[in-house]
């Protein structure tokens, strides 16, 4: 057994260097590869892992049920057309902050601390993607009209 020792002390030496490199995670944190969204607001770059609801069943669960929803998390709604998407907080347990974005990737409006359980309808213009993140984040932020918003490792489908 004593000739598995140098291999593991390699072995252990590659992956903390893996670790150490900016490169080999997502810059939100999460997994390599991890979808995120990434907001560049007051010459910061903020990123949020995100999950993806791009059809019409996960549209329509969002984040309904969840008991809590971590910082630097979020869920990337991604709809067919540019238009003024309603929102509702049916059934969702936790507050939340509201980010709309254009097609060319802008956000467009904002709504914060969405009261939970509420059906009043939410909307921030006309936008192609909502981004949903715990409530006071965008705030903490200087999340704001105009600023710049890129997706990467989001599968988004070009719509015709």
């Amino acid at each position: 057994m004593s000739g598995a020792r140098p291999w593991r002390a390699a072995a252990a030496a590659a992956f903390a260097a893996l670790l150490a490199c900016p490169s080999s995670r997502s810059a939100g944190g999460g997994p390599p590869g991890a979808p995120q969204v990434v907001v560049e607001s007051g010459g910061k770059a903020r990123a949020v892992v995100v999950e993806v609801a791009a059809d019409p069943a996960s549209r329509e669960r969002g984040l309904m049920f969840r008991e809590k929803l971590e910082d630097g998390r979020g869920m990337l709604f991604v709809f067919e057309e540019e238009a003024e998407h309603s929102f509702w907080m049916k059934n969702t347990l936790v507050s939340l902050d509201l980010i709309f974005v254009s097609g060319e990737g802008r956000v467009v409006g904002l709504v914060s601390r969405a009261e939970p359980l509420s059906l009043a309808p939410l909307t921030g213009g006309r936008c192609r993607y909502v981004l949903e993140v715990p409530a006071g984040w965008a705030e903490a932020r200087g999340v704001a009209r105009g600023d710049r918003v890129r997706f990467e490792n989001v599968p988004l489908r070009r719509f015709e």
